[in-house]
């Protein structure tokens, strides 16, 4: 009996003993398996790294810069191991010991996410003795920045690149064209940044504004009225990327492990292009870059071979400059309008035997897709208006199209009933889902609360995990117009999706989160980024 209480005993001391380590693993987003052992790994004689690749030159730059623990010959010894026993590509091992650091993965991207548990576990100088195993919950785990409407710069896109670099996400999404602005340098058509670059003021909020509501939500209602303003900042907005620029970038992102998907919109979100080259526009006309934000009724001539040779020529440009195997075409909130009154839109729909414009978009998209797959070798995504269904309440022509998306196309799920998602994913669509009502960022924290982030979950009812290519959360930059504001809108919420993204829901806590992002928070505004007060 007695030797029986003793091993009780010695049984609860150590049960204890990882109760209190695990309090102490603030990891963000957090491991699957953690099996902590006894003591710690002394960091503060420096390291010893003996691999020659980039990412233990990055690991070496990160503890000198980070953590003032330089590389000494003598230090401890951190040893990457390439195992073909790992099936993903982005999990890993990792064993620390206290006089050995293990990361183990059978590429180097999995060796590069062990690496940024390392950092995270770094205090004093010192990490506890501990084996973490741990794989991604999603391949698809991505950050949009819309630059159309607010052009950010290099600097506000590498600051952003790093803090998903630390997070484990690994698809930044730029939004680069859209009705306010066109930001990438094409060399074929000039125009496009010359003119579609530029706009001469800008539509701001009217905080004294008083309409009427839309939703009953009263936070919403608010984020609505500002697009009703007409208050307008009189300066002239610019700004665009050079080929160069875009190539220093994605060179900087794929040495965080992360891909960068453009989006250049077609056919709505025109006005841009169109403004630069008229004969873009069903209607010819000349026009300026909007000023005003929403949903405006510009749109491409799909029924103009002109077009589709223009469309297909900036196409191969992006797809020259961004190696990633997606190229997004946008296809959202897409008026009709233009195109029922178009003698020559409505004579080509009448040769290709479409019934309704939703069938022309559809057509359109397929043929955009067959492009981009068979001639660039990459996959079409889009968001889920692109599956010809009736996703808005203001559209005018309420049935879905007789025409079936592609399969070849990836949809990005964001609005409408969520019958659409299970549409999709019925279907057999490889599906992203980024529902607004929980992934939008440039929402206000009423809207979309830092517990709200965290508990979105991306798998419908009914769905397995599997069926569900990823997640994204978006920053849509109307209403966010400098460095600042993408920081207030950004941070916390992103570290939630990452986890999100990263950390299977079996294994979530939001109460763990909110103990785990303390050091986050700390890091955050040592780098002086504008975090909202309160927010725990």
């Amino acid at each position: 009996m007695k030797k029986i209480k003793i091993l009780l005993a010695v049984m609860s001391l150590a049960f204890s003993s990882y109760m209190i380590a695990s309090e102490t693993l603030k990891l963000v987003p957090y491991p699957e398996k953690i099996n902590i052992t006894e003591g710690y790994c002394d960091l503060s004689s420096g390291i010893s790294v003996s691999d020659k690749s980039s990412v233990a030159g990055q690991l070496l730059d990160y503890f000198s810069s980070g953590f003032n623990i330089p590389a000494n010959k003598k230090g401890v010894k951190v040893k990457f191991v390439t195992s073909g026993k790992i099936a993903d590509e982005e999990a890993y091992t990792l064993q620390v010991n206290k006089k050995v650091i293990l990361i183990t993965a059978a590429t180097p991207k999995g060796h590069f996410y062990g690496v940024q548990t390392l950092r995270q576990l770094v205090k004093d100088k010192k990490v506890p003795c501990l084996l973490i195993s741990d794989a991604p919950a999603f391949a698809w785990r991505a950050f949009m920045l819309d630059e159309a409407r607010h052009f950010h710069g290099k600097a506000t896109v590498k600051r952003m690149l790093d803090e998903m670099a630390l997070l484990k996400m690994n698809t930044f999404h730029w939004h680069l064209t859209d009705d306010a602005g066109w930001r990438v340098e094409i060399k074929k058509y000039p125009l496009l940044t010359e003119i579609g670059s530029k706009r001469d003021s800008t539509q701001i909020e009217d905080k004294e504004l008083k309409t009427p509501g839309e939703t009953g939500n009263a936070a919403y209602d608010a984020f609505l009225r500002r697009y009703q303003s007409n208050k307008f900042d009189p300066k002239p907005h610019a700004g665009f990327y050079t080929q160069e620029d875009i190539r220093e970038i994605v060179t900087y992102a794929a040495e965080r492990c992360i891909q960068i998907v453009p989006e250049i919109s077609m056919p709505g979100h025109a006005s841009a292009a169109i403004a630069s080259y008229p004969w873009l526009g069903t209607t010819k006309e000349k026009i300026k870059v909007p000023v005003r934000f929403g949903v405006l009724s510009q749109v491409y001539d799909p029924s103009s071979p002109e077009v589709m040779t223009f469309l297909k020529d900036v196409l191969t440009e992006i797809s020259q400059l961004f190696p990633s195997g997606y190229i997004h075409i946008g296809g959202d909130e897409v008026k009709y309008g233009q195109w029922e009154q178009s003698p020559s839109v409505q004579r080509y729909m009448k040769e290709n035997k479409l019934e309704t414009c939703r069938d022309l978009q559809v057509k359109m998209t397929n043929d955009i897709c067959h492009f981009i797959e068979t001639s660039l070798g990459k996959e079409m995504i889009g968001w889920n208006e692109i599956l010809g269904l009736n996703v808005h309440g203001w559209s005018e022509n309420k049935a879905s199209s007789t025409e079936k998306l592609s399969k070849k196309a990836v949809v990005q799920f964001w609005s409408g009933n969520k019958d659409i998602l299970k549409y999709a994913l019925d279907n057999g669509y490889k599906v992203v889902n980024s529902y607004c009502e929980d992934t939008y960022i440039d929402y206000s924290y009423e809207q979309v609360s830092l517990e709200r982030a965290y508990k979105f979950n991306p798998v419908p009812e009914g769905y397995d995990r599997t069926q569900i290519y990823g997640i994204g959360c978006q920053l849509w930059t109307e209403w966010v117009r400098d460095a600042k504001m993408v920081e207030y809108q950004a941070f916390p919420r992103i570290a939630a999706y990452a986890e999100t993204g990263w950390t299977k829901p079996e294994n979530k806590s939001y109460e763990r989160f909110l103990k785990c992002i303390t050091p986050l928070l700390d890091r955050w505004k040592k780098k002086g980024y504008n975090l909202p007060e309160d927010i725990l």
